[in-house]
Parts: structure tokens; sequence; C-alpha cells
């Protein structure tokens, strides 16, 4: 058994997995709009596609789009926000 400390808000937990990968976790938005605003980061879509991903604004691929249409593309395309150690990464959503 491993034992990771993680630091997102300034207390440190303790998460327990069986290896040395990276375990993620689904997250609600609202909690990634938490860690996002933290880190100065933005939803974003690839333009002229319905890829959805966070952004910092710099890459002229992408535009910042709001959180609502975040939420709703993330729906349709039955996609999670996923964490680990303050990583995020939007993946397909467990059933």
């Amino acid at each position: 058994m491993i034992h990771i400390w993680t630091c997102l808000d300034g207390m440190a937990r303790k998460k327990k997995r069986r290896d040395d990968t990276m375990v993620m976790e689904p997250i609600s938005v609202e909690k990634a709009m938490e860690i996002a605003r933290k880190k100065g980061i933005k939803p974003g879509r690839v333009k002229d596609t319905n890829g959805v991903q966070f952004t910092k604004g710099r890459n002229p691929r992408l535009e910042i789009i709001d959180w609502d249409e975040f939420k709703s593309t993330l729906s349709k395309r039955r996609l999670a926000v996923f964490e680990s150690g303050g990583w995020m990464k939007i993946m397909k959503a467990k059933r």
C-alpha cells in the first residue's frame, strides 16, 4: 500500500493506492471550477469542434467558453472531470 499526500486547498490529504499509478477520481463541475479558479485556468473548446478542455487562454486554437456551455457539453458527450493531486482531466464518465 502506498500513501499519497495531496494538497488542493492548503489542507494536506492522504490517499491510499495499491500501486504507483495515478488515481483519477471523478469530481463535480463545481469542484473543477474551484480548482480552475485557483490555477488561473478556464473552460475552453477547440475552435470549430465540440471538444472541451481547460486552458489558460493563450492558445489561439482554443476559445474560452462559459461554465454553462462547458457543463452542457460534458453532459451531451457523456464526459466527466477527473482529478488527482490537483491535476484535472476530461474523460468518458464512468457508468
